[in-house]
């Protein structure tokens, strides 16, 4: 039996209300700093204390208060402690960082409020390059990568000159973890069962580390998987029209998701100084999804009145659309590479990566409607906006009445493939109190893909009886109810959509030997892409430290070279293109750290940085009309250019005694170029061929827009209450907030503003840990955000919503702890509007989840 979410928030609540639940588990901490060790006591002799996150939240302070650059960090064992499965959902806790969901799980960070593609990635230091749905965007999917591979998750908001400039407002490094950092024999893991409060589907994951090192050698292999069972309640209204809602399109999906995820690496240290690895790296996201919905088509009635908060229809057409489709991404990661410190002070660092993802999306979506003589009669309240209620007004409601003859299936696919090979080079040399660094990176990316295509439609209805196999999709329904958490006002029952994905599959082969069905057009031709880029870089960078005072300063030079191939369909012909760019670009940075007191830090930084359009955005492929006028092409855009931005930096640190830290930072980042979706004149000759000028054709894609800001101001506390007397010193607290603010021009248009910008972020987190209890209570809040651009100014917005954790752990001895993680109680509803939360376009839910389990270290 579950536990409703009220009753387990009350609970909660009722025992942190007396002083129980309390507890951050994420610390902030700067990648130069390094893996700062936790000590009893320090140098001035306040008691530091040790239990594992107060050390690490301690260790994280004294790391941040070093650190050269704007950076937080969550180290994997604090990761551990919260209900977070994937990178994603552990980086959501650090300052001005914002996540997108799927279905309600993380997927996409968005630091700062900026758009995803403003965030680069890399694993141990080499770059990613996300290649996600349709090469929509270059921003790297977090839910492939399992939180447990990790030993640091790395958020630098401003840049030296040794990472990667293709960061507008933040690089997130994912650091694997080290077998040398623990000598000996050492096993951990966990093992984990629960349920998804809405529809009681399983959730269970677990992993195992074994690691092993002596003073010259060491090994680690590791593996984990998770997987969750879940059903996602869904209602659409699709838009709004002069008279009210157009449909009401009620979906549920019954969803199957898993990760799994193998690495294993080896060093070598001969000697101090001297370091030799090999790693690898496998992590899959795989999905599994049906599709139970039915559109109920207002604005196609025959009859009656439609208005936005009630109507009276007859004759209302209803279409039902059903799939099992399939989305997998999976990573491919093997590094080698040494570190060599010689005898005059020189150190040297390289590394040779090979990163291969694969992401691809298979969803036969089968459609059908109701003929006339079946249409609903029904009339309408929508006094809750959010759930539309339906009220039959004239005869029944039979699920199985979809037309037979006419059902359809719309063969939706997408296949993405990254090569990619990079090799990097560092050198350090200190020369007092002056380091000087130098290096390079060569990196050559071939990716293969295509848009998300839905061009091919397969008659089954009509065909299937042609070749002997007659198609109904009314023959699916089943007799179980839909198990929902939303208002229906019609009762549905489940199709069986795994009997009738396979049918469909035994149908399309019959359909194929006979000539009437061709899978390779499934993806046309026009939104395929082929494209190899190469990006040869070399920096210079000198830090210096003079008493108080420590500033880094460099310059960074990329050459880009873009080799883009497709082919564009016009007339019937197929013509294929060749597309070359590149250019050298140069981007200065400069960190500056000033030690005011012992307590108190101030920092500076600026920099120049890229962001680099996504490959199906820049694609070749197009369609063109010549007989339009003027014409109109569909398509890429392969003049796109990079979105280049100027930023700063400021912050104020205080280090409170004994530990904590109370700091305020701000930023601002110009930008130009920024890219938005448009119809806009060729204006160039790109579509020129077969002696044909279509400089003047309308292009449909992404463009580059005029100027754009984006600045806000972040602040952050963390603090244990070791003031207070006895049991009472394992309380703490850690919070933080960041308001926003910005938009962008285009030719036409001022003041746009940002996709994925909410203007509030807030995280808050309280804890208790002491006598092996280890409790947090997490909070989590953002803004409404423009979610899509439509019109310009007149897109989709998603509401804000919060997000309420807990997390208890119990150390039953050194090695072994219960836990309980109890995730969504606020039980969420992820809702987009139009307009306003007056006329919202989708509500969706997934409910709460709760996982219990063991981990053991040894």
């Amino acid at each position: 039996m579950l536990i409703p979410t009220r009753i387990l928030g009350n609970l909660l609540l009722g025992a942190a209300a007396s002083g129980f639940t309390l507890a951050p588990a994420f610390a902030q901490v700067s990648a130069a700093a390094g893996d700062a060790a936790p000590a009893d006591a320090d140098d001035s002799g306040d008691i530091v204390v040790t239990g594992s996150i107060l050390a690490s939240q301690n260790a994280s302070v004294s790391a941040k208060r070093l650190a050269d650059n704007f950076a937080d960090i969550a180290s994997a064992d604090a990761a551990a402690r919260f209900p977070d499965q994937n990178a994603a959902a552990a980086l959501s806790r650090l300052p001005a960082v914002a996540v997108q969901r799927d279905q309600g799980q993380e997927r996409y960070i968005q630091v700062r409020g900026a758009p995803n593609r403003w965030t680069s990635v890399s694993i141990d230091g080499i770059p990613m390059i996300g290649v996600d749905e349709g090469g929509d965007t270059r921003a790297f999917r977090f839910d492939a990568i399992p939180a447990v591979l990790l030993s640091e998750l790395v958020i630098n908001k401003s840049l030296t000159s040794n990472l990667q400039a293709d960061a507008v407002v933040a690089t997130i490094d994912l650091k694997t973890y080290s077998p040398m950092q623990k000598p000996g024999f050492h096993m951990s893991g966990d093992l984990g069962y629960g349920l998804m409060e809405l529809g009681g589907g399983e959730q269970r994951q677990g992993s195992l580390r074994l690691s092993w090192s002596n003073d010259t050698v060491g090994f680690v292999l590791g593996g984990s998987h998770y997987r969750r069972k879940q059903l996602t309640d869904n209602r659409e209204v699709g838009v709004y029209d002069a008279s009210g809602p157009t449909e009401f399109d009620i979906r549920q999906y019954r969803i199957e998701r898993w990760n799994n995820g193998l690495f294993g690496g080896v060093e070598y240290e001969p000697e101090a100084g001297q370091r030799f690895y090999a790693k690898a790296i496998f992590s899959e996201f795989n999905d599994n999804e049906q599709r139970n919905q039915y559109e109920l088509r207002l604005d196609r009635a025959t009859g009656g009145v439609r208005g936005l908060e009630s109507g009276e229809l007859t004759g209302v057409p209803l279409r039902g659309s059903f799939n099992f489709g399939e989305y997998r991404n999976r990573n491919y990661i093997g590094l080698i590479g040494g570190d060599y410190a010689f005898d005059d002070g020189l150190t040297a660092s390289v590394k040779l990566n090979y990163t291969r993802t694969e992401n691809t999306s298979y969803l036969p979506l089968v459609q059908s409607s109701t003929g006339s003589s079946n249409a609903l009669s029904f009339s309408y309240d929508r006094s809750d906006p959010n759930f539309p209620i339906v009220s039959l007004t004239s005869g029944g409601f039979n699920q199985a009445s979809l037309s037979a003859p006419g059902a359809y299936m719309i063969a939706a696919r997408q296949a993405t493939i990254s090569d990619s090979y990079t090799a990097k080079l560092d050198l350090t040399k200190e020369m007092g109190n002056v380091t000087l660094s130098a290096g390079g990176l060569y990196a050559d990316r071939d990716i293969r893909g295509s848009n998300f295509a839905t061009a091919n439609i397969v008659f089954l209805g009509a065909l299937g009886a042609a070749v002997g196999q007659p198609f109904d999709v009314n023959s699916y329904v089943t007799d179980k109810p839909w198990d929902t958490g939303f208002p229906l006002g019609l009762t549905l029952n489940y199709v069986d959509n795994v009997a009738m994905r396979k049918d469909v599959d035994r149908l399309l082969v019959a359909l194929q030997a006979k000539g009437l069905y061709n899978p390779d057009a499934d993806i046309p031709v026009t939104d395929r892409y082929d494209q190899n880029e190469k990006t040869l870089a070399g920096y210079v960078m000198a830090k210096v430290e003079s008493g108080a005072l420590t500033a880094i300063g460099g310059v960074r030079v990329e050459h880009y070279v873009l080799d883009n191939k497709g082919s564009v369909l016009s007339g019937g012909v197929y013509t294929p293109l060749l597309v070359n760019s590149g250019k050298t670009d140069f981007f200065p940075s400069l960190n500056v750290k000033y030690d005011v007191t012992d307590n108190l830090v101030v920092r500076v930084a600026g920099q120049r940085s890229v962001s680099r359009p996504a490959y199906g955005a820049i694609r070749v492929g197009a369609s063109i009309d010549d007989t339009a006028s003027p014409g109109t092409i569909g398509g890429g855009n392969p003049l796109l250019k990079p979105e280049y931005t100027w930023g700063a930096d400021a912050s104020i640190e205080y280090y409170l005694p004994g530990n904590g830290l109370i700091s305020v930072a701000g930023f601002y980042r110009a930008v130009d170029n920024v890219l938005y979706q448009s119809r806009q004149v060729v204006g160039s000759d790109i579509y020129n061929f077969g002696g044909v000028d279509r400089s003047a054709y309308l292009l449909s894609g992404t463009f580059n827009g005029d100027s754009g800001k984006l600045y806000g101001v972040e602040f952050n506390i963390l603090k244990q209450f070791d003031f207070l007397p006895g049991a009472l010193d394992g309380f703490g607290f850690q919070g933080n907030l960041t308001l926003l603010d910005g938009d962008f021009d285009t030719p036409t248009q001022k003041g746009i503003a940002f996709q994925g910008m909410s203007d509030t972020i807030a995280n808050a987190s309280f804890f208790y840990e002491k006598y092996g209890i280890s409790a947090r209570v997490s909070y989590q809040w953002r803004s409404d955000w423009l979610d899509t651009l439509g019109g310009l100014g007149s897109g989709e917005y998603r509401k804000g919503y919060e997000n309420l954790d807990v997390s208890l752990r119990y150390a039953l001895t050194d090695n072994f702890t219960l836990f309980a993680d109890l995730a969504n109680l606020t039980d969420e509803k992820y809702i987009a509007y139009q307009g306003s939360a007056a006329t919202p376009t989708e509500v969706e839910q997934i409910g709460a989840r709760y996982l219990f389990g063991a981990r053991f270290s040894f």
